[in-house]
């Protein structure tokens, strides 16, 4: 299978490259990245042939793609690929728009392409024990979630998280759909309705936020709070963390999807956490290209990615008019950071 990377923008796309790299059957043939910088750079950390634009790596003959562009440059990126016939794996959000997310799934539909929205949580063995759990019935119906997605702030590997206009915002664009989509696959249940506060108390030199505390109804009425942020400093020793808490009637499920780790003491640099958890995103991609080989619909689709992009949405607009904000009531327009 003969797999390209549109875009080398977003930090994940170092991800993409290292793991397509080593799965077998699959021809990673290269990246591409109008930025000549980063393109050279990323070239030459891993080996991969740089193209200047999409059209020029498109060019090569793909079977399947990963969309790993600014987000506000996600719906170029898949316009032309879906006109070639290349299967899509597009990093979240999947748009900074409404307007551009429905575009999005006209260009898919009317090539007849696959997409699917870059999720990995739901690749986790933790999270998805959760959710068996869950289903079982054992804990009783769900009463209230609890979910944190803190990080360092990504400016520091890539400046375009801090623009409004290529980010579409900042913590809580980055770290709420995780939640956002978790809460919806782990229960079957639909985000009805959000309230926010948006703040940027951790880098007053950005444009954007980086904090965001976000209060959810779900359907059937179960209360849930997201607490997104980029408030790790530099030299945390790990990337962040992803924590949940679910309350039911019979018991209460905690979860720290990124905790198993060893403390490595070195004598040329000092400490270093060392992760040793499955990595959920290489999941991911197995996933996507085991849905392309078979031609099977994608276990993560584009109504999915859409979804987390309205809580995004209804949070800016929540926090910007100061009162909650039904999902029923979003429009076209952009995500404004507020």
């Amino acid at each position: 299978m003969r797999v390209g990377i549109l875009g080398a923008a977003h930090v994940h796309a170092e991800g993409y490259a290292a793991i397509l790299a080593g799965l077998e059957g699959v021809e990673l043939v290269g990246f591409s990245d109008p930025d000549r910088s980063r393109g050279e750079a990323f070239a030459k950390r891993h080996g991969l042939p740089w193209y200047p634009s999409h059209e020029a790596l498109l060019d090569q003959g793909l079977d399947a793609a990963v969309v790993a562009t600014e987000n506000a440059l996600h719906l170029p990126a898949v316009e032309a690929a879906a006109a070639r016939g290349v299967h899509l794996l597009v990093e979240k959000p999947i748009a900074t728009r409404l307007e551009d997310a429905r575009a999005i799934k006209r260009a898919v539909e009317a090539a007849g392409v696959l997409f699917m929205t870059a999720f990995p949580m739901r690749f986790s063995p933790a999270l998805i024990e959760a959710r068996e759990l869950l289903a079982s019935g054992r804990l009783g119906a769900v009463r209230a979630l609890v979910g944190i997605n803190h990080s360092e702030n990504p400016k520091r590997h890539r400046a375009w998280f801090a623009d409004p206009e290529l980010a579409g915002g900042g913590a809580v664009v980055d770290h709420s759909v995780h939640l956002a989509d978790l809460y919806r696959w782990l229960l079957g249940a639909e985000i009805e309705r959000v309230y926010a506060e948006v703040s940027n108390p951790f880098d007053p030199a950005s444009r954007v936020d980086t904090a965001g505390l976000l209060l959810l109804e779900l359907s059937g009425g179960i209360p849930a709070s997201i607490d997104a942020s980029w408030s790790r400093p530099p030299n945390y020793p790990r990337w962040g963390h992803l924590k949940l808490e679910v309350v039911a009637e019979r018991g209460t499920l905690v979860l720290d999807a990124f905790a198993g780790h060893l403390h490595h003491w070195r004598v040329d640099d000092g400490y270093q956490w060392v992760g040793y958890h499955p990595d959920p995103t290489a999941a991911m991609v197995r996933a996507f290209l085991n849905a392309v080989k078979k031609g099977t619909p994608p276990p993560v689709t584009f109504a999915d990615g859409l979804a987390a992009l309205k809580v995004v949405l209804a949070a800016y607009r929540a926090a910007r008019e100061g009162r909650p904000v039904d999902l029923s009531e979003l429009g076209e327009g952009p995500v404004d950071p507020a």
